[in-house]
Protein backbone atom coordinates (compact mmCIF):
# COMPACT_ATOMS: atom_id res chain seq x y z
CA UNK A 1 0.00 0.00 0.00
CA UNK A 2 1.49 3.31 -1.06
CA UNK A 3 2.20 6.13 1.33
CA UNK A 4 -0.24 9.01 0.94
CA UNK A 5 0.47 12.69 1.61
CA UNK A 6 -1.53 14.03 4.52
CA UNK A 7 -1.94 17.52 3.01
CA UNK A 8 -1.55 18.04 -0.69
CA UNK A 9 -3.07 19.39 -3.90
CA UNK A 10 -3.52 16.70 -6.55
CA UNK A 11 -5.17 18.64 -9.42
CA UNK A 12 -4.86 22.21 -10.75
CA UNK A 13 -7.12 24.87 -9.27
CA UNK A 14 -10.36 25.29 -11.23
CA UNK A 15 -12.69 28.28 -11.66
CA UNK A 16 -14.78 29.54 -8.75
CA UNK A 17 -18.44 28.84 -8.17
CA UNK A 18 -18.26 25.19 -7.19
CA UNK A 19 -20.96 23.76 -4.95
CA UNK A 20 -19.73 22.34 -1.64
CA UNK A 21 -21.20 19.04 -0.39
CA UNK A 22 -20.55 17.40 2.99
CA UNK A 23 -20.51 13.60 2.59
CA UNK A 24 -21.54 13.04 6.18
CA UNK A 25 -24.64 12.69 8.29
CA UNK A 26 -22.77 14.05 11.32
CA UNK A 27 -24.79 16.79 13.02
CA UNK A 28 -21.60 18.11 14.64
CA UNK A 29 -19.79 18.56 11.31
CA UNK A 30 -22.84 20.18 9.71
CA UNK A 31 -23.13 22.62 12.61
CA UNK A 32 -19.45 23.58 12.24
CA UNK A 33 -20.12 24.85 8.73
CA UNK A 34 -23.38 26.52 9.75
CA UNK A 35 -21.65 28.33 12.63
CA UNK A 36 -18.90 29.45 10.25
CA UNK A 37 -21.48 30.85 7.83
CA UNK A 38 -20.51 28.43 5.07
CA UNK A 39 -23.44 26.93 3.11
CA UNK A 40 -22.97 23.24 2.34
CA UNK A 41 -25.20 20.57 0.89
CA UNK A 42 -25.59 17.37 2.90
CA UNK A 43 -25.40 13.94 1.28
CA UNK A 44 -24.33 11.21 3.70
CA UNK A 45 -22.16 8.48 2.18
CA UNK A 46 -23.81 5.79 4.33
CA UNK A 47 -20.87 3.39 4.34
CA UNK A 48 -20.47 0.60 6.88
CA UNK A 49 -17.62 2.14 8.87
CA UNK A 50 -17.40 -0.70 11.39
CA UNK A 51 -17.03 -3.30 8.64
CA UNK A 52 -14.49 -1.22 6.72
CA UNK A 53 -12.42 -0.63 9.86
CA UNK A 54 -12.51 -4.32 10.75
CA UNK A 55 -11.22 -5.19 7.28
CA UNK A 56 -8.47 -2.58 7.51
CA UNK A 57 -7.39 -3.84 10.94
CA UNK A 58 -7.21 -7.36 9.53
CA UNK A 59 -4.96 -6.02 6.75
CA UNK A 60 -2.73 -4.21 9.26
CA UNK A 61 -3.62 -0.70 8.05
CA UNK A 62 -2.15 1.91 10.47
CA UNK A 63 -4.65 4.21 12.23
CA UNK A 64 -3.65 7.38 10.34
CA UNK A 65 -4.01 5.69 6.98
CA UNK A 66 -7.26 4.12 8.14
CA UNK A 67 -8.76 7.56 8.84
CA UNK A 68 -7.50 8.88 5.49
CA UNK A 69 -8.86 5.92 3.53
CA UNK A 70 -12.29 6.12 5.18
CA UNK A 71 -12.55 9.85 4.48
CA UNK A 72 -11.64 9.21 0.84
CA UNK A 73 -14.13 6.37 0.47
CA UNK A 74 -16.94 8.62 1.71
CA UNK A 75 -15.98 11.60 -0.44
CA UNK A 76 -15.47 9.51 -3.57
CA UNK A 77 -18.81 7.74 -3.24
CA UNK A 78 -20.77 10.97 -2.89
CA UNK A 79 -18.68 12.84 -5.47
CA UNK A 80 -19.94 10.52 -8.21
CA UNK A 81 -23.44 11.82 -7.47
CA UNK A 82 -22.48 15.53 -7.66
CA UNK A 83 -20.47 16.28 -10.76
CA UNK A 84 -18.52 19.54 -10.52
CA UNK A 85 -19.01 19.93 -6.77
CA UNK A 86 -16.35 19.92 -4.09
CA UNK A 87 -17.32 16.97 -1.88
CA UNK A 88 -15.91 16.80 1.65
CA UNK A 89 -15.41 13.42 3.31
CA UNK A 90 -14.16 13.14 6.88
CA UNK A 91 -13.38 10.42 9.38
CA UNK A 92 -11.99 10.16 12.88
CA UNK A 93 -10.06 7.35 14.53
CA UNK A 94 -9.39 7.02 18.26
CA UNK A 95 -6.18 5.25 19.26
CA UNK A 96 -5.04 4.21 22.72
CA UNK A 97 -1.85 2.16 23.09
CA UNK A 98 -2.08 1.13 19.44
CA UNK A 99 -5.69 -0.06 19.73
CA UNK A 100 -8.38 1.69 17.66
CA UNK A 101 -11.91 2.25 18.94
CA UNK A 102 -15.17 2.28 16.96
CA UNK A 103 -18.31 4.23 17.81
CA UNK A 104 -20.13 2.42 20.63
CA UNK A 105 -23.02 0.24 19.50
CA UNK A 106 -25.11 0.89 22.61
CA UNK A 107 -24.96 2.48 26.05
CA UNK A 108 -23.29 -0.55 27.63
CA UNK A 109 -20.58 -0.35 24.99
CA UNK A 110 -20.25 3.40 25.64
CA UNK A 111 -19.79 2.69 29.36
CA UNK A 112 -17.07 0.15 28.57
CA UNK A 113 -15.36 2.71 26.30
CA UNK A 114 -15.21 5.33 29.03
CA UNK A 115 -13.98 2.88 31.65
CA UNK A 116 -11.21 1.74 29.28
CA UNK A 117 -10.14 5.33 28.56
CA UNK A 118 -10.23 6.81 32.08
CA UNK A 119 -6.87 7.66 33.60
CA UNK A 120 -5.17 7.25 30.21
CA UNK A 121 -4.07 9.35 27.27
CA UNK A 122 -5.42 8.68 23.81
CA UNK A 123 -5.11 10.20 20.35
CA UNK A 124 -7.87 11.41 18.05
CA UNK A 125 -6.91 11.41 14.36
CA UNK A 126 -9.18 13.44 12.09
CA UNK A 127 -8.78 13.11 8.33
CA UNK A 128 -10.54 15.05 5.57
CA UNK A 129 -10.49 14.42 1.82
CA UNK A 130 -12.07 16.61 -0.86
CA UNK A 131 -13.13 14.92 -4.08
CA UNK A 132 -14.21 16.41 -7.37
CA UNK A 133 -15.79 14.41 -10.18
CA UNK A 134 -15.05 11.17 -8.38
CA UNK A 135 -11.35 11.80 -7.69
CA UNK A 136 -9.44 13.18 -4.66
CA UNK A 137 -8.14 16.72 -5.15
CA UNK A 138 -7.04 17.57 -1.59
CA UNK A 139 -6.47 15.86 1.73
CA UNK A 140 -5.46 16.89 5.22
CA UNK A 141 -4.93 15.16 8.54
CA UNK A 142 -4.64 16.45 12.10
CA UNK A 143 -4.47 14.87 15.53
CA UNK A 144 -5.13 15.76 19.15
CA UNK A 145 -4.06 14.19 22.43
CA UNK A 146 -6.52 13.85 25.30
CA UNK A 147 -6.06 12.61 28.86
CA UNK A 148 -9.15 11.39 30.68
CA UNK A 149 -9.11 11.82 34.43
CA UNK A 150 -9.54 8.72 36.65
CA UNK A 151 -13.25 9.31 37.16
CA UNK A 152 -15.46 6.96 39.18
CA UNK A 153 -17.96 4.44 37.85
CA UNK A 154 -20.70 6.52 39.45
CA UNK A 155 -19.62 9.64 37.56
CA UNK A 156 -19.55 7.74 34.26
CA UNK A 157 -23.06 6.40 34.93
CA UNK A 158 -24.40 9.86 35.81
CA UNK A 159 -22.73 11.37 32.74
CA UNK A 160 -24.17 8.76 30.38
CA UNK A 161 -27.64 9.14 31.88
CA UNK A 162 -27.47 12.90 31.33
CA UNK A 163 -25.91 12.79 27.86
CA UNK A 164 -28.13 10.03 26.54
CA UNK A 165 -27.73 8.25 23.22
CA UNK A 166 -26.01 11.27 21.66
CA UNK A 167 -22.76 9.73 22.93
CA UNK A 168 -23.22 6.88 20.45
CA UNK A 169 -22.30 9.29 17.64
CA UNK A 170 -18.87 9.90 19.19
CA UNK A 171 -16.02 7.45 18.67
CA UNK A 172 -14.93 7.89 22.30
CA UNK A 173 -18.47 8.01 23.75
CA UNK A 174 -17.94 11.59 24.92
CA UNK A 175 -18.61 15.06 23.57
CA UNK A 176 -16.17 17.68 24.81
CA UNK A 177 -18.39 20.51 23.54
CA UNK A 178 -20.81 19.67 26.36
CA UNK A 179 -20.71 18.03 29.81
CA UNK A 180 -18.23 15.47 28.46
CA UNK A 181 -15.49 18.02 29.08
CA UNK A 182 -15.75 17.06 32.76
CA UNK A 183 -14.24 13.68 31.92
CA UNK A 184 -10.85 15.23 31.08
CA UNK A 185 -7.93 16.83 32.87
CA UNK A 186 -5.75 17.61 29.82
CA UNK A 187 -6.43 18.25 26.13
CA UNK A 188 -3.80 19.15 23.53
CA UNK A 189 -4.93 19.94 20.02
CA UNK A 190 -7.28 21.93 17.85
CA UNK A 191 -10.90 22.03 19.05
CA UNK A 192 -12.29 21.32 15.57
CA UNK A 193 -9.98 18.33 15.15
CA UNK A 194 -11.37 16.90 18.38
CA UNK A 195 -14.90 17.39 17.05
CA UNK A 196 -14.02 15.39 13.93
CA UNK A 197 -13.10 17.89 11.21
CA UNK A 198 -9.99 20.13 10.96
CA UNK A 199 -12.18 23.06 9.91
CA UNK A 200 -9.55 25.80 9.57
CA UNK A 201 -7.59 23.80 6.98
CA UNK A 202 -10.81 23.02 5.08
CA UNK A 203 -11.81 26.69 5.01
CA UNK A 204 -8.36 27.63 3.68
CA UNK A 205 -8.78 25.17 0.82
CA UNK A 206 -12.30 26.39 0.02
CA UNK A 207 -10.95 29.95 -0.17
CA UNK A 208 -8.19 28.82 -2.54
CA UNK A 209 -10.82 27.22 -4.74
CA UNK A 210 -12.99 30.31 -4.67
CA UNK A 211 -15.87 28.48 -3.01
CA UNK A 212 -15.99 31.02 -0.16
CA UNK A 213 -14.84 34.62 0.10
CA UNK A 214 -11.25 35.69 0.63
Amino acid sequence: MSNRPVHSFETPLLPAGRAVILASGSVTRRRMFEAAGVPVGIDAANVDEAELKASMRADGVPPREMADMLAEIKATKVSHRHRGALVIGADQVLVVNGVTFDKPADMDHARAHLRALRGRRHELISAVVVCENGAPVWRHMASASLEMRPCSDDFIDVYLAAAGEAVLTSVGAYQVEGPGIQLFNRIEGDHFTILGLPLLAVLDYLRIRGAIGT
